[in-house]
């Protein structure tokens, strides 16, 4: 396949797109490297629109770590807007990467990394207008290995006709281990075609192909079982984990877009995985245990960053930044040493219990001080506790305090809505936790401008957590629900009016929750769906329950199941799951006790503090937690004078 840059072509068509400088390319610190010096090439994606994709820290991460090999190559594509697709089908344009404008079927592995499962029509809309056969069936040496990595990963079964591999896990070491199976095999002429490749890829116990594993059904629809169809296939493949974020600090040159996109900021991820044992949180579960990026990485890794983009915020990411053993620590030094250049600090969102102010104020002493987000995620006492969310009401409304009496003005809270056990009632005490929340507000700042916005999202059970098993509620139950909260709020007259409510309906949970407990019987809805015109399902203008409805009517009838069967239906201990042969880490029978507890009310404490609860990962995976503190402070790494 010639690998000429398709830009002569494409050129002719950006003055008839929006936003054409999200296909130019040529961003700073990115890539291009001489494509005939190269032996292994990678195209990767999130796929999203630039503005969303660009920013994404685990395709960033991986285009560094690739391009630093010699002899190895890494480009960038993303989803192309519905009126681009349209012009490129007109005039025979491929899908292209942005760093050089090659053909993505050019390329030996075509790796996409999703984070949700609403980007599958996005992947088949890159296959086919790449030229790619949409089936891995129907594929030829002289196409690209389709990987799958990211969240959504951990069940790929949905999308298992589309993809010729999955990685689960950490993607640093894994990415570089594939490109060496890889380089041996084309330079041995490569023999056997595509099934030798990813053969030689499955046996090393880290890579799944799910053209070797054969599904068996039950008559009433449920998995018999999911076996190997060939002999040195692994029974279960295990998810790769990263143990000293230290020896991988990545991104070392993050990229500065052309065009404005959903974060507009220096990263750096303090930390990776979370123990708290939040029983909705996949998040959580699959990317235990916890391990500490140093202090002193991560000013080295700020300084280095902000030198190599000019950006003037710094986002500290993990799934709870404020856990970090030595959080205060990092706020301080960074907002010392960077005090002259005005860089601003931001943490995701803030545990309501690992609040204080005077993290508080170093993280905004140099840039604005904007609101504060807590996300309490239940809006009952009795809620948290089914979810292991341990924060007491008393918790939040001393933290609000202490917030706006130290000079801030507006709170956000994030819920959930559709939680197992859930009653309108827990529902409906979201409301009374916002008005005492303002009237707190009130009270300790002798002020009327108090503000707190209320944002519920619809519950969705994920894979490899306590409630793989529950059931998840209909999107006309939910959308009750929330009725009934958003006029309670409306309703109240002293307080309504500085309580902001924002809710999605329950309509994309429940397409969401068809695809992250489905299994290989989903992917003819998928594919029906991008045959009839689905794109960026993730977004609300772009999205059509109707069409998803429509497909999965259409489809499903033929396997003796429909939509409910997949997302409203409880499942039992007994029943194997789409999932069960890749392995998370966790113990099974330790998330079934854990989905027991739920039920129970029952809370269990973080690990890291605690001894082991045995969740299996820590053996099982030759891992363990990594925490401070280091007993060093952030110096600043030069003398200013």
């Amino acid at each position: 396949m010639s690998a000429e840059s398709v830009f002569p072509q494409l050129e002719a068509l950006l003055p008839h797109v929006q936003k054409p400088i999200q296909y130019v390319g040529g961003e700073l610190n990115s890539t291009v490297k001489a494509w005939d010096e190269c032996d292994v090439r990678w195209a990767l994606m999130y796929p999203d629109a630039y503005e969303v994709g660009l920013p994404n820290q685990g395709v960033m991460i991986l285009y560094e770590v690739l391009n630093e090999r010699e002899g190895v190559l890494a480009e960038r594509t993303y989803s192309v807007w519905p009126d681009m697709e349209e012009l490129m089908r007109e005039h025979e344009v491929p899908q292209f990467t942005v760093d050089s404008h090659r053909p993505l079927r050019a390329f030996d592995v075509f790796g996409l990394s999703f984070s949700t499962e609403l980007g599958y029509t996005n992947m088949l809309t890159a296959l086919d207008l790449a030229g790619i056969p949409l089936e891995s069936k129907d594929r030829t040496i002289d196409d690209p290995i389709v990987l799958a990595g990211g969240h959504a990963a951990f069940n790929p079964e949905p999308i298992a006709d589309f993809i010729d591999c999955a990685v689960i896990g950490d993607g640093e070491q894994a990415v570089l281990d594939m490109t060496e199976i890889i380089r041996g095999w084309k330079a041995e002429g490569c023999p056997g075609g595509r099934e030798e490749v990813l053969f030689r890829l499955s046996r090393t116990g880290s890579v799944y192909v799910p053209a070797f594993y054969d599904v068996e059904y039950l008559a009433d629809g449920r998995i018999a079982r999911v076996v190997p169809n060939r002999s040195g296939v692994p029974w279960r493949v295990s998810k790769h984990t990263v143990m000293d974020l230290d020896e991988w600090p990545y991104p070392k040159q993050p990229l500065v877009p052309l065009a404005e996109t959903v974060h507009e900021r220096m990263s750096v991820e303090i930390f990776r995985g979370c123990t708290r044992g939040c029983r909705f949180c996949q998040a959580g579960m699959i990317t235990r245990p916890v391990r500490e990026r140093s202090i002193t990485g991560i000013g080295e890794m700020v300084e280095k960053g902000l030198k190599a983009t000019g950006f003037e915020e710094v986002g500290l990411l993990s799934l709870s930044s404020a856990d970090h053993t030595e959080i205060g620590d990092i706020a301080k030094g960074l907002a010392d040493r960077y005090t002259d250049d005005k860089i601003g600090l931001s943490l995701p969102s803030t545990r309501v219990d690992a609040f204080n102010v005077d993290l508080a104020n170093e993280l905004t002493r140099n840039g604005r001080r904007s609101g504060l987000t807590f996300a309490p995620e239940g809006g009952s006492e009795r809620m948290r506790k089914v979810i292991n969310k341990m924060v007491s009401e008393e918790d939040l409304i001393r933290t609000v305090a202490t917030a706006y009496g130290n000079g801030w003005r507006q709170v956000k809270l994030y819920f959930m809505c559709g939680l197992p056990t859930e009653t309108d009632e827990d529902v409906l005490q979201i409301g009374d936790m916002a008005v005492n929340v303002i009237a707190k507000g009130r009270e300790v700042s002798g002020q009327n401008d108090i503000r707190c916005t209320v944002s519920i999202g619809g519950f969705v059970p994920k894979p490899h957590t306590p409630f793989q098993w529950a059931p998840q509620l209909s999107a006309e139950e939910t959308d009750a629900r929330l009725t009934k909260l958003r006029d309670k709020i409306r309703g109240d007259k002293k307080y309504g009016r500085s309580i902001g409510f924002r809710y999605h309906d329950g309509k994309p949970g429940i397409v969401e929750g068809l695809l992250s407990r489905g299994d290989r019987r989903i992917g003819a809805v998928i594919r029906a769906v991008y045959e009839d015109g689905g794109r960026f399902d993730g977004w609300r203008e772009h999205f059509s329950y109707d069409r998803w409805m429509a497909c999965a009517d259409k489809t499903l009838p033929a396997f003796g199941v429909d939509v409910d069967w997949y997302t409203t239906r409880e499942r039992t201990y007994e029943e194997v799951l789409p999932w069960d042969h890749l392995d998370s880490g966790l113990d099974k029978d330790w998330l079934w006790e854990d989905w027991q507890d739920s039920l129970d009310e029952t809370e269990v404490e973080d690990c890291r503090w605690t001894p082991c609860f045995d969740c299996g990962v820590c053996p099982q995976m030759d891992t363990s937690i990594q925490i401070g503190p280091t007993g060093k402070k952030l110096l600043p790494l030069t003398v200013k004078k």
